[in-house]
């Protein structure tokens, strides 16, 4: 039997894709993964202790606990529901192809929701202080109590990294960024930015090398042309970049040109007809889990009046 949609993916964007598909009586199958992209499924949420900026939950919620809650109002509105990580699809015939290691099977449509897995340095404490000082989103982690008030570091000399570390400055005492090179890649107006803000230092020609602490992080070692130097710090922000999870596409779809599917403006549409992407595997700038969301439920109306048609 041929299905209608099939979602892969795992996080808010697949499962809101799901809820709408459900809910139009396309009996969506979704294949959510075994640690696919190096993350369980329900994506970097599930790396995430504490959301405090997804709308209903004026507490704020663990990210965890709303992958769980997504998911079971996914499952609850008719959504089947595979933890089987998709090895390949065939866009190249009609109906598509879906393979994992457990089954194939055929679709009228597919929604890509794989994410972006953020990129990691692997230096010492990295695993130890991961959401516990560490993180790779300073819009969804920076506002939290642990971080108010205290001095934080950011890694990278992009536009992200500057971004991240004027965005920081909301709630830190200080940030100080930590650049590879002896100057900034970002453009000439965030440069200015960060440059002028005179609580925003800048460590030149560093790597961190090591976190440090005890239950929480309290500081980093840099390695320095003169030396390393260790820096008191209760946060560490990664703004090196994101992985979109593409891998298993073999190029079948065009990507832009750091590995995002292109998708046409305004929509979910790829340059396949009948596919569709959204989430963060699409969407380099936003990467939030509302926007995720969001256009979960822009692919599911997409592929609906596509199959209506």
């Amino acid at each position: 039997m041929t299905e209608q949609i099939v979602i892969i993916g795992s996080g808010p964007a697949a499962h809101t894709a799901g809820i709408y598909a459900a809910r139009a009586q396309r009996n969506p199958i979704l294949f959510e993964g075994e640690m696919a992209g190096g993350v369980a499924a329900g994506g970097q949420l599930t790396t995430t202790t504490d959301v405090e900026n997804f709308p209903g939950f004026p507490h704020g919620i663990g990210g965890p606990e709303l992958m769980m809650a997504m998911r079971e109002q996914s499952e609850r509105c008719g959504t089947t529901i595979y933890t089987e990580t998709v090895t390949f699809i065939d866009l190249s015939v009609r109906p598509f192809v879906v393979t994992t290691p457990y089954r194939t099977l055929s679709t009228q449509s597919v929604i890509i929701a794989t994410g972006a897995t953020a990129k990691r340095l692997g230096i010492q404490g990295e695993t130890t202080f991961w959401q516990k000082g560490i993180s790779a989103c300073a819009v969804c982690d920076g506002a939290l109590p642990m971080f108010r008030g205290k001095p934080l570091v950011v890694i990278g000399g992009g536009d992200s990294a500057c971004e991240e570390a004027s965005f920081l400055m909301k709630y830190a005492s200080s940030v100080t960024m930590v650049v590879r090179k002896n100057q900034l890649r970002a453009s000439k107006v965030m440069q200015d930015r960060v440059l002028q803000n005179p609580n925003i230092t800048i460590e030149w020609e560093s790597d961190v090398i090591a976190a440090n602490g005890d239950s929480l992080l309290q500081s980093v070692t840099l390695q320095q042309p003169n030396g390393q130097k260790t820096i008191p710090v209760s946060g560490l922000f990664y703004a090196i970049g994101h992985v979109p999870n593409t891998d298993f596409l073999n190029n079948q779809l065009p990507l832009d040109e750091s590995g995002y599917i292109l998708t046409e403006a305004g929509s979910t549409r790829t340059s396949v007809p009948g596919v569709f992407a959204c989430g963060d595997v699409q969407d380099r700038h936003y990467r939030q889990a509302i926007t995720a969301a969001g256009s979960g439920c822009m692919a599911a109306l997409d592929a609906d009046a596509y199959l209506s048609h």
